[in-house]
């Protein structure tokens, strides 16, 4: 179907639409572009311009080549076409096994690398919460890495000191297990009781939910925290930009 060989991609998706005519988005947004070319595209910038040194973290191409094809979508049709491609593309996401696979066998991790990869890095851009810092961290990564091979601790260490965070329990989460946080809560009233579950241990990540279709952050952890918020709390609902499920 196609592959990233640098300076010569191979190109064999029959000039249709999406991933040989199909989308893998299920939105209709994957109809929009050419997978194959924008796909091998994004590999340019990650894969052969910053190439992993075991094939374990070979996530760091395809995490952030799947991710791009979001991109294309953001530039071209906006950020809802591209929060929703994001989001369709789940459905793909098997969890059977870490994305991380066994380093020095030449053994890769799951083919979720692609699609669990890029809602990773989408929920990560919700964090930062600033397209232009999102940016430059995506930017700056292939200015620090130029044409080197690289480990998966050495692209989390730099995103986690861009953003000025400690993310080793994030990337543990999403890169070295197959459980999805899942935000619980109950209501009681006008107070909101919260925490994360089915985790890594310290795993902590702000989180945009709305009330009334308000914007609130909350910042639950594994522990049990109480909140008072105002409007009706029975019309919460989270951010589904963040890749956490939701138990009440």
């Amino acid at each position: 179907l196609g592959m990233e060989h640098q300076s010569s991609v191979t190109y064999g998706n029959q000039y249709l639409k999406g991933y040989l005519g199909r989308d893998l988005s299920q939105t209709g947004w994957g109809l929009k572009f050419d997978f194959i070319i924008i796909h091998e595209a994004g590999h340019e910038w990650f894969a052969n311009n910053i190439t992993y040194k075991d094939a374990a973290d070979m996530w760091v191409h395809e995490g952030f080549t799947c991710y791009s094809e979001s991109l294309f979508l953001d530039y071209h049709y906006g950020t809802e076409a591209a929060n929703a491609y994001v989001q369709g593309i789940r459905n793909n996401i098997r969890n059977d096994r870490p994305i991380i696979g066994i380093y020095n066998v030449n053994y890769e991790g799951s083919g979720d690398m692609y699609y669990k990869g890029s809602n990773m890095l989408h929920t990560l851009r919700q964090i930062v919460n600033d397209d232009n810092e999102w940016r430059t961290i995506l930017r700056g990564l292939n200015s620090e890495f130029y044409h080197k091979t690289v480990t998966s601790a050495q692209i989390e260490e730099y995103i986690a000191t861009k953003m000025k965070r400690d993310l080793d329990p994030f990337f543990d989460q999403y890169l070295r297990t197959v459980k999805i946080p899942v935000f619980e809560y109950t209501i009681k009233g006008k107070k909101i009781s919260y925490r994360f579950t089915n985790t890594v241990k310290d795993f902590t990540i702000p989180l945009k939910v709305f009330v009334d279709d308000q914007p609130v952050w909350l910042n639950p952890s594994t522990t049990w925290q109480g909140k008072k918020m105002k409007g009706n709390l029975e019309s919460l609902r989270i951010d589904p930009n963040f890749y956490v499920e939701t138990k009440s």
